[in-house]
C-alpha cells in the first residue's frame, strides 16, 4: 500500500489531534471536494476516538437535504461552494455532533470546471471552522490546476490548517474570533 495519508496532510491532522487532545476537546467534519480525506487523516491518528465525533461527505444535494438541514432557499440561491456556505454546512454538523468544533470544506476539484466563476474552477476550495466562540473561514486557490486527486489532498490539509489557527486565534484572543 502506499503511503496514506500523504506526509503533509498525515502532519496537518497530527498537529490537529494533538491539541485536540491536549485540550480534551472534539472535532467533526463536513466536507465535499476532499472526499472524506480530512476525516480519514483525522482518524488515522492515535487516540481518534477520543477527539473524533463524526463526520459526513456531502457531496450531492441528496446528502445536504438530508444531513446538512439544506431547505428549498439553499437550493434555489446555490452559486457554488462559498465560506457562507461552508460555514452552513459546518454550523449544522457541529449542532448535530454536539463537537467542540467542526470543519467544513466545499471546493471544486477538477478535472473540469462546474461553470465560469471563480468558485467554480479546479483548484478552488472555500473553508470554515466553526466552535463555540464563533467561526473563521476562508477560501482559496490550490494553484493546482485540473489534477483532481492533489486538489482533494490540498483541500484537506488546507481545512485542518485551518483548525489549527481557528484554535490557536481563539487561545491567544481569550476565546474571541
Amino acid at each position: 500500500m502506499s503511503e496514506f495519508p500523504p506526509p503533509a496532510l498525515r502532519q496537518a491532522a497530527e498537529d490537529v489531534a494533538s491539541l485536540l487532545r491536549e485540550r480534551k476537546e472534539t472535532i467533526s467534519v463536513a466536507e465535499t471536494a476532499a472526499g472524506g480525506l480530512v476525516s480519514a487523516a483525522l482518524l488515522s491518528t492515535p487516540g481518534a476516538s477520543r477527539i473524533y465525533k463524526g463526520g459526513l461527505t456531502l457531496y450531492t444535494l441528496d446528502s445536504r437535504i438530508a444531513f446538512a438541514g439544506w431547505t428549498q432557499a439553499n437550493i434555489d440561491n446555490y452559486d457554488g461552494p462559498t465560506p457562507k456556505l461552508v460555514e452552513g454546512l459546518a454550523s449544522h454538523v457541529r449542532v448535530t455532533l454536539k463537537s467542540n468544533y467542526t470543519v467544513g470544506e466545499s471546493g471544486t476539484a477538477g478535472p473540469t470546471a462546474s461553470g465560469k466563476a471563480k468558485n467554480r474552477q479546479p483548484g478552488y476550495v472555500a473553508l470554515a471552522v466553526v466552535g463555540e466562540k464563533g467561526a473563521l473561514s476562508k477560501d482559496l486557490d490550490t494553484g493546482l490546476g485540473s489534477d483532481r486527486q492533489a486538489n482533494m489532498v490540498a483541500f484537506a490539509i488546507e481545512a485542518l490548517k485551518l483548525v489549527k489557527e481557528y484554535i490557536s486565534t481563539n487561545e491567544s484572543q481569550g476565546g474571541k474570533i
